[in-house]
């Protein structure tokens, strides 16, 4: 005779259907957080998400899938993040097919890490959860930062974007980076899982594994409540917005078929603004497809003079040697030129090539020191510290972004803002341009949220004005721990994942609430 399990009055299932019902439940909440995470960032906005995105992956590991499918739950949470953070980014970029798995590949591979996780909390009377997941989360981020690699997508995708817009949240980040926000943000949301599972044992207590003690449950959360409360207090404290004394101003042409009418259009825009008071002018990413240093150079020192400004130009060019080059040089206003300097962090994986990377310049001039990055190289942490070590009061971003990353890319730059104590400003070719003081504050922005097909035709048709932005802001100082000491988080949470994929193998004696 069949064995059956009562679900609600006059439902009957088989233990298979029972298991299968879990199981298909559990993959349900697993990618619930996913999505509940995506509606934190743009264009959804409703950042508080971030701070709960992650409860149901917990509950649904660790209470409702059957412990031999529960890996499979934090790999279906995060690929189904991934896939709303990148994956309409890769397609834009035509990138390979293989690459635009990425997302597929790190659901496999946080599935595999999390092999062991269930058995273990178990074992160990769930005194780790708060902390381990989160760890393990921050130090994949901080390791694939690190690693310099560009497929692997900087710190694309970190939880701790979702907050760009809450400067006033963010300034501790010139002391813990983005890795102490992330980490922060995920025990934050594992503390509230502890205590939600907890509840749910007192409801439903589980039959083949320890019950959580509601005490220590809450006594965690109120630790964990204690220390984002001390973040809090922190961030008021440092957040000091200093008023702008350096007018700077950004040209977005929205024109990158035609190089030579790009061109006309851009310095139109860039006399408009030298007339308006702007100091520094940014252009994009590979506007010019000529080294200016060597071709055209008198015209753009006369633009520079004659607008009375600084000329931030990126260019990229193929040489006949085979050497590429993804640059950006600088003209000052009393006839001196700057640079080149090279992309440090070119996407190879979509086609970007930069071959003169890896020499960080800082210039000084009239208006203080001052340095370009370039694009992705604002994904990244180390660029844009380098050029605060070496004394950069300012940085000029050239870029060239696609616009499915339109409402996101800019938003990066808050956070190397605050971890630098630096000034950025963003120029862009059609899709998301912006200017960005110390303190993390946005202080303009123009971001043109359209599809690629809409894109193409905007180009095209010539439908859309070149558009520019300006505002004056204070120029920045340098001097931050995360300056200093860089990603000490991401590198502590790295040594302590480690020590805790050892602790798994150590004999435990489980405890019972």
């Amino acid at each position: 005779m069949t064995q059956v399990e009562t679900v609600s009055p006059g439902i009957k299932l088989s233990p298979q259907w029972m298991a299968l019902a879990r199981v298909a439940g559990g993959i349900a909440l697993a990618a619930s957080s996913g999505v509940i995470a995506t509606l934190a960032f743009p264009a959804y906005e409703i950042w508080p998400l971030i701070f709960v995105a992650f409860i149901p992956l917990a509950i649904a590991q660790h209470r409702v899938l059957p412990i031999a499918w529960s890996p499979l739950v934090p790999g279906v949470t995060v690929g189904a993040y991934f896939s709303g953070q990148l994956s309409a980014g890769l397609a834009d970029g035509n990138v390979a097919w293989f690459i635009q798995l990425w997302p597929v590949y790190v659901m496999v591979l946080i599935a595999l890490l999390c092999w062991p996780g269930r058995r273990f909390h178990a074992r160990t009377g769930y005194r780790w959860l708060a902390i381990s997941f989160p760890l393990a989360w921050t130090a994949i981020d901080a390791a694939r930062a690190f690693s310099g690699v560009d497929v692997l997508a900087g710190t694309w995708g970190n939880v701790a974007y979702a907050l760009y817009e809450q400067a006033w949240l963010l300034q501790p980040l010139s002391i813990f980076g983005i890795f102490g926000a992330e980490l922060l943000i995920l025990v934050i949301n594992f503390a509230l899982a502890y205590a939600a599972i907890a509840a749910l044992d007192r409801a439903w207590p589980p039959s083949d594994v320890p019950a959580i003690d509601m005490s220590v449950a809450l006594r965690t959360l109120a630790a964990v409540a204690l220390v984002a409360a001390g973040w809090v207090a922190l961030s008021l404290i440092l957040f000091d917005p200093q008023p702008g004394t350096l007018r700077v101003a950004t040209v977005q042409s929205n024109a990158p078929i035609d190089a030579e009418e790009e061109l006309q259009r851009v310095m139109t825009a860039t006399r408009e603004l030298g007339a308006k008071g702007a100091k520094i002018v940014v252009w994009r990413e590979g506007g010019l497809k000529f080294d200016p240093l060597h071709e055209r150079t008198d015209m753009l020192k006369t633009l520079a003079r004659e607008s009375g400004a600084y000329l931030a130009i990126g260019y990229r060019i193929n040489e006949a040697n085979g050497l590429r080059r993804n640059e950006a040089v600088v003209f000052s206003p009393t006839g001196e030129t700057y640079g080149p300097y090279g992309k440090s962090h070119p996407g190879r994986f979509a086609g970007d090539q930069s071959d003169t990377g890896g020499t960080y310049k800082v210039y000084d001039t009239a208006l203080g020191r001052i340095a370009t990055i370039i694009c992705y190289d604002l994904d990244f942490t180390d660029t844009a510290r380098e050029m605060a070590r070496r004394g950069a009061k300012f940085i000029a971003v050239p870029s060239n972004d696609v616009p499915a990353i339109a409402t996101t890319h800019y938003t990066h730059l808050v956070f190397r803002a605050i971890e630098n104590g630096l000034p950025l400003a963003k120029a862009d070719s059609l899709f998301d341009t912006a200017i960005i003081d110390p303190s993390g504050r946005i202080l303009a922005r123009n971001v043109n949220n359209v599809t690629m097909a809409e894109a193409k035709a905007i180009v095209e048709a010539r439908s859309l004005p070149t558009q520019t932005l300006i505002a004056d802001v204070p120029l920045g100082h340098g001097d931050t721990l995360s300056v200093r000491f860089g990603d000490w988080i991401g590198w502590v949470a790295i040594v302590l994942a480690l020590a805790g994929v050892g602790l798994r193998f150590m004999p435990t004696t489980p405890r019972r609430g």
